[in-house]
């Protein structure tokens, strides 16, 4: 689904005006912070996963640029139902290119924040989950 630049800038702006599932998520399995150093962008991610390690809830909370709080947005919507392996492994590219490559590549860092911090929770969680049952 590609998008040219205008429709781009628009879904993000949109994104960014109306954030989808934003907010604190009560009792969640991953609530996992991250940011850009050297960037303002900071964003929490939370999810409640089931006993089938699929996401069954995701949120954000943050502030940052339009682009990092706008993917974050579409993140929470792009894994909603998606087990924590899938999680793990989403390419970077794909979101850059779902986003609208042409409009994020000049702040590619902030355009992945999310997804990285929203990556880094599922594997936490992952791995806590595999020992627990060992």
């Amino acid at each position: 689904m590609s998008m040219d630049r205008q429709e781009a800038i628009e879904f993000l702006v949109d994104h960014y005006n109306n954030p989808r599932n934003r907010g604190a998520l009560e009792d969640a399995d991953i609530d996992q912070v991250g940011g850009n150093p050297g960037c303002s962008d900071r964003v929490e991610m939370y999810a409640r996963v089931d006993a089938d390690g699929r996401i069954e809830e995701v949120s954000f909370e943050g502030e940052g640029c339009t682009i990092s709080m706008a993917a974050a947005s579409y993140v929470t919507e792009m894994v909603q139902g998606m087990t924590l392996e899938e999680v793990e492994q989403l390419s970077f590219e794909t979101l850059i290119d779902d986003l609208g490559r042409e409009v994020v590549m000049a702040r590619p860092t902030c355009a992945t924040v999310a997804l990285g911090t929203l990556k880094q929770g599922a594997h936490e969680l992952h791995m806590k989950r595999m020992a627990a049952q060992k």
